[in-house]
């Protein structure tokens, strides 16, 4: 409970400085929106959208607008907060679209204070754009498109635009950012859609992007959050081509619970699909609160390499730092774990070596296995507090019936549960059956000054 708190007052404190500071520019104009269209207002937010300039804000007075909204030129769209203004998109492929797939070099869109939900896929979708605010919204009870069911194929979306590949099981989630860069997500509530806030790369790169002090809860059917790399738009098998990327994007503060538990989602995944060589590499995970998911607190997944005779994924230089991580499940197929799972990093059947990852800091508790790692590649893990009781470090390779079992795990200077160490009574250990070269000593006898 005490980490809980710690990381509550981090959340709090990180409140002031996260989200970039908004302004105006002196040229542009303010459009209302009421539900009744009186005192000059418009009566839906499309059409004060078709009617803005680049830069107008438009304030969206109290009430429920069933509409879908397409975003195309710079503007803010604010919403009255606490609820009040609700999206209704029953029908619609989104609540809010934020297209520069359509209009190339949007920047500068926000969307603050609404309720967003019932659409068929997205409630927030944003493509091929910078410099996006998402902020202070409930999406929630999206990802109404009848049939949804993750199949592993490319497509399984009737209705979706092109440029989505890749999404059958959650249709995109609540949140969505396509080939998006320099944009913040933050302090948002996302519930009830089939999995929370997914960035991918589809038509362009998605990078530099910050999601912070968002709430995502009971989303049942894929992750909490996910970077997943996925095919360029236009591509078809069998030859693939190399993806975009997924790249230097951090995820902080947030809260992520009880997400995939219907077939397996984590607290936060990072993916490549193994549809050609994806990229997932350089991004931060840290200070978030990983709890009660069906694949584990944090999943890093690449499913293709040399084993296959295909060309390796790029899943290099994650940093996993400082999040508490407690009670999820077990991690399954070509990733397996045996038993639940904090922190799973596995290059399955595929070998494609998963180098540079950190991971230090982190709170493990009410796990079977704290940390599970299967690739090819050397992983360190230091200043970590392994208090799973069970297994603290285990090497799944040869677990998974992989065929490229020749990483070796620096384990050393983490905390074991008690000042004895691996195996001693209390203590969290390393089982014989998963202990293929790892180096555990020398350890800490005390949890780490975090």
């Amino acid at each position: 409970m005490d980490t809980f708190f710690r990381l509550g007052c981090l959340l709090t404190a990180g409140a002031a400085v996260l989200v970039p500071a908004l302004s105006t520019p002196a040229n542009s104009a303010t459009l209302c929106v009421n539900p009744a269209g009186a005192g000059g207002c418009y009566a839906s937010i499309q059409s004060a959208v078709n009617h803005a300039s680049a830069n107008d804000v438009i304030n969206v007075a109290r009430g429920i607008y069933k509409e879908g909204v397409v975003i195309g030129i710079p503007l803010s769209l604010n919403g009255a907060g606490g609820g009040g203004s609700t999206i209704d998109a029953a029908g619609h492929p989104n609540g809010v679209l934020i297209d520069g797939f359509n209009h190339p070099g949007l920047s500068n869109v926000t969307v603050k204070g609404f309720t967003v939900e019932n659409a068929l896929f997205e409630g927030i979708l944003a493509v091929s754009a910078n410099n996006v605010i998402i902020s202070n919204n409930q999406v929630i009870n999206n990802d109404t498109s009848p049939g949804l069911n993750f199949t592993g194929e490319l497509t399984g979306c009737p209705g979706q635009p092109a440029y989505e590949t890749d999404e059958t099981g959650d249709c995109g989630g609540a949140i969505h950012l396509i080939g998006t860069s320099n944009s913040t997500v933050s302090g948002n509530t996302i519930a009830g859609n089939a999995d929370g806030l997914l960035l991918s790369d589809e038509t362009a790169v998605s990078q530099n992007n910050l999601v912070t002090q968002n709430t995502v809860v009971d989303n049942p059917k894929e992750c909490g959050i996910v970077l997943a790399s996925h095919p360029p738009v236009g591509a078809a098998p069998p030859n693939l081509p190399a993806h975009h990327g997924v790249i230097g994007n951090t995820i902080q503060f947030n809260l992520s619970q009880g997400n995939g538990v219907q077939v397996g989602g984590s607290g936060v995944g990072l993916f490549s699909d193994g549809a050609g060589p994806g990229t997932v590499a350089n991004n931060t995970i840290q200070y978030n609160i990983l709890v009660g998911n069906g694949l584990g607190g944090i999943a890093l997944h690449t499913h293709v390499g040399p084993a296959f005779g295909a060309p390796a994924d790029n899943m290099s230089n994650n940093k996993m730092i400082g999040n508490y991580i407690a009670g999820n499940l077990a991690d399954l197929d070509d990733t397996a774990t045996p038993g639940s799972v904090g922190i799973n990093l596995n290059s399955g059947g595929g070998g494609s070596p998963i180098n540079g990852t950190v991971i230090t800091g982190n709170i493990i508790s009410d796990e079977d296995v704290d940390v599970a790692i299967n690739t090819p590649a050397p992983v360190a893990l230091h200043q970590n507090s392994l208090l799973g009781r069970k297994i603290g470090v285990a090497n799944v390779c040869m677990f998974d019936h992989a065929t490229i079992c020749t990483g070796s795990i620096d384990a050393t200077n983490n905390y074991w549960g008690c000042p004895g160490g691996p195996g001693a009574p209390g203590c969290t250990s390393i089982n014989p059956a998963y202990s293929q070269n790892i180096t555990f000593t020398p350890f800490l006898t005390q949890p780490p000054p975090f």
